[in-house]
């Protein structure tokens, strides 16, 4: 087998392409190393690719480079109205996407990865923070097939401990990314803050989500086939014609048999749904996929329901007709409302239900004034937590806001930064506060805090 280790100079790939090499013989194969320059980190990248290099010419093992632009690929990215990436997701798919043509172009059978039994436990336990479905939860696959070769990861069962105990045996170094430090990124918080808090309750917590990752994906697997079984006896395509038959024209989308839908049990009624709304283009989560149901199994005649991601449904007689479309109610669909919030200051806002109120706690602050508006095409927003802007429309759809509501969801901006947003949390930085009362005439209040340093 023609294999080449992705080699990024950390700890866990020089572990792997050392223990493969000392082993190519036995195992059959012949060994390159492949290493990408992301343009980020500049002379602390520049070291690790003249580390690499170096440790394959010892080991005799031809090496293979590249180099792209990361963060100048995200931004042309966001210029050409595609989906909103942070860093971390634009440098994985740019590396997989060089792992792949490097398989083509080069002649190799697979890529092998480095990806530790750590890296499982982590990517479980961000996923299941945001809240994924079991196929989320398998996380990262042992082996993955593509159209070029294969993607392996042999040390998925291996631990970042045993990793590093191996190369101090070895008197082996690495380079260490100082970017693993930055708490800004969601999966360092995982690693360096929220993992050991919890360990403090299991100890065995890492083995166990990746113990839970292998049994999600066995059980997808069950599911897929099992789906794909059931899937011809209540997916119905395209619309019904006098006289019987279906017309499956553009437009047209799918229709689920509400009758034998019924009959089944709700996992499999939920993973039908999801399934018909994959081809549609959509993913719908939980609460989305429940809305689905409930509009199938109690819904009445003629009721309609719109989701995020285009996806609409409709309850006639005997369907449930889902179809992909535009959402109706975009932000610049609606009537534009703005108020001006001073620095310090307060204001009643009719237009949103709202008062708002801003304390400053900069000195540079006083005087300013900060816009109330309805969001906008092209508006981004740093949620708390969050490694990058995400777009408002983006952050709308998956708070499943659609309609009148979605048209004219608030936003307060300062100096061109959204510094507060009804329903989420934004960034904190030092400089201002904000308090945002909802007056709808329930009793009900809620404070949202944002800060901004000018």
């Amino acid at each position: 087998m023609r294999l080449a280790v992705g080699l990024s100079g950390g700890a866990d790939s020089v572990a792997l392409l050392r223990w493969l090499a000392a082993g190519s013989g036995e195992l059959g194969l012949v060994l390159h190393a492949a290493h990408l320059h992301h343009g980020l980190r500049g002379a602390e990248a520049d070291g690790d690719l003249e580390f690499v290099r170096a440790l394959a010419g010892r080991l005799g093992v031809p090496f293979f480079e590249g180099r792209v632009d990361v963060a100048a690929e995200a931004r042309a990215n966001q210029a050409e109205g595609k989906p909103a990436e942070t860093i971390e997701e634009a440098a994985r798919r740019l590396r997989y996407a060089w792992f792949r043509r490097l398989m083509v172009d080069e002649g190799l059978d697979a890529v092998a990865t480095a990806h530790t039994l750590d890296d499982q436990a982590e990517t479980v336990l961000g996923k299941f923070l945001r809240g994924a479905w079991t196929e989320g939860l398998s996380s990262i696959a042992p082996r993955l097939e593509t159209a070029e070769g294969l993607i392996v990861r042999p040390l998925l069962k291996t631990t970042r401990t045993q990793v590093e105990q191996y190369l101090g045996e070895l008197g082996q170094s690495w380079r260490e990314d100082s970017s693993n430090r930055h708490l800004a990124f969601t999966r360092n918080r995982i690693r360096h803050e929220l993992l050991p808090l919890l360990e403090e309750w299991n100890p065995r917590l890492r083995e166990h989500l990746a113990q839970m990752a292998e049994l999600a994906r066995d059980e997808e697997t069950w599911w897929r086939a099992e789906v794909a079984r059931v899937a011809g006896q209540v997916l119905l395509p395209g619309l019904p014609v006098r006289g019987g038959g279906r017309a499956a024209g553009t437009g047209a989308g799918l229709a689920m048999d509400i009758t034998r839908l019924a009959l089944l049990a709700p996992a499999l009624q939920r993973r039908l749904l999801r399934h018909a709304a994959a081809q549609l283009g959509a993913a719908p989560d939980f609460k989305a996929t429940e809305l689905l149901r409930a509009l199938a199994l109690d819904g009445r005649v003629g009721q309609k329901l719109e989701l995020a991601q285009g996806l609409n449904a409709e309850r006639t007689a005997r369907e449930l007709r889902l179809t992909a479309g535009a959402a109706h109610g975009a932000g610049d669909a609606a009537q534009a409302v703005e108020y001006t919030v001073a620095i310090p200051g307060q204001i009643d806002a009719p237009a949103f239900g709202l008062r708002i109120k801003i304390v400053s706690a900069s000195a540079d602050a006083p005087g300013a004034a900060a816009t109330l508006r309805n969001w906008k095409p092209g508006d981004r927003v740093r949620l708390r937590y969050s490694s990058g802007p995400r777009k408002v429309k983006e952050v709308l759809e998956r708070m499943k806001v659609t309609g009148t509501a979605r048209a004219v969801w608030p936003v307060l901006e300062l100096q061109g930064v959204i510094i507060w947003m009804r329903g989420v949390e934004v960034e904190p930085t030092p400089g201002i506060a904000v308090e945002a009362c909802f007056d709808d005439n329930t009793g009900h209040a809620k404070s949202d805090l944002a800060t901004f340093s000018p």
